[in-house]
């Protein structure tokens, strides 16, 4: 979803918060997508952590190679803390902001 296409109600921004922070946190991303799909607020965190949580596998995934595979993996984890946080801050704070990446392969997502 592009900023313009994004009305903020705040009635559906509380509604959906506490799906919208833990939307971030590993396999939790799904929550939104089954307990709350009509909550734009959730469903549009839900996405990016989706897409995070991918990128977290995918580092898991390079583990497998010896030295290089582990390096890979602990700078994917590093990068997935940094956009774990970030994303949950601005969930907590109610406010549809796009991380920098991952936000424009989340609006792909079609559900």
């Amino acid at each position: 979803m592009t900023p313009d296409e994004i009305k903020e109600t705040p009635k559906e921004i509380e509604e959906g918060k506490i799906l919208a922070v833990v939307s971030y946190w590993f396999f939790l991303c799904i929550l939104p997508f089954l307990l709350k799909k009509d909550n734009k607020f959730a469903v549009f965190h839900g996405k990016q952590g989706l897409v995070l949580f991918i990128f977290l596998v995918a580092g898991f995934i390079f583990n497998i190679i010896p030295f290089l595979g582990w390096l890979v993996y602990r700078v994917i984890s590093f990068i997935y803390l940094l956009f774990l946080l970030w994303g949950t801050i601005n969930a907590l704070m109610g406010k549809y902001y796009r991380l920098p990446i991952v936000a424009d392969i989340a609006d792909k997502i079609v559900l």
